[in-house]
């Protein structure tokens, strides 16, 4: 079960979230941030296995 967070993040980062939104890679900001940890974090998203 996903749990639900809150984050403050700097106006300049809220852009380049709005950027990257705008590419259709992303359903939402919670996908987005889920892959960015993932990665962050060396573990391989189970979709985007190389």
């Amino acid at each position: 079960m996903k749990e639900k967070i809150t984050v403050t993040i700097a106006p300049e980062t809220l852009e380049i979230i709005d950027e990257i939104m705008k590419t259709d890679r992303f359903r939402n900001v919670s996908h987005l941030v889920e892959d960015a940890i993932k990665l962050l974090g060396g573990r391989k998203n189970d979709k985007n296995k190389r």
